[in-house]
């Protein structure tokens, strides 16, 4: 008997691919943005007219456009990107908590691939090395995870 092993592979060419930004937090979530791009078009050969890019206010509204698009089924791949950053009060918790359960519950009640590239830092510094600089660009793997799904959900479907 052998074991069967399903593989997520980069490139999809022909898959549509949702990205939904806030724009609270801008000079970090564009560098996501920018991040998550490059590695659509890079190792998923995505053509741009396959990519459409929708800006909100923040992270808390973040869920309800994705949940739109998952509705409209015209993508194959959602990702979510943002930069919520704790300051002194209790509203970066509920920030937080708030945006992941919304992707998550957009992602089960729609069987819908949408990958997370919300950031949750503590300080601002942490948020610059998380979107591109020595942790990476999160964008960037939030992508690269969409792509890899895209072709992991297409093969269970086979």
């Amino acid at each position: 008997m052998s074991v069967n092993f399903i593989d997520g592979i980069k490139p999809c060419q022909d898959a549509k691919v949702g990205i939904v930004v806030s724009r609270f937090n801008s000079f970090i979530c564009e560098r996501l943005l920018d991040g998550a791009l490059d590695t659509l078009k890079r190792e998923g050969q995505v053509c741009d007219e396959n990519i459409t890019v929708v800006r909100v206010p923040g992270a808390i509204e973040i869920p309800l456009a994705l949940e739109a698009m998952a509705k409209s089924g015209k993508y194959d791949a959602l990702i979510a990107l943002g930069c919520v950053i704790r300051g002194a009060t209790y509203h970066f918790e509920v920030v937080a908590n708030e945006c992941a359960k919304g992707i998550t519950q957009v992602t089960l009640s729609n069987r819908m691939i949408v990958s997370n590239g919300v950031l949750t830092t503590n300080t601002l510094d942490e948020a610059v090395q998380r979107a591109g600089s020595k942790a990476g660009n999160k964008g960037s793997e939030a992508a690269s995870a969409a792509l890899e799904m895209i072709n992991v959900m297409r093969q269970l479907k086979d």
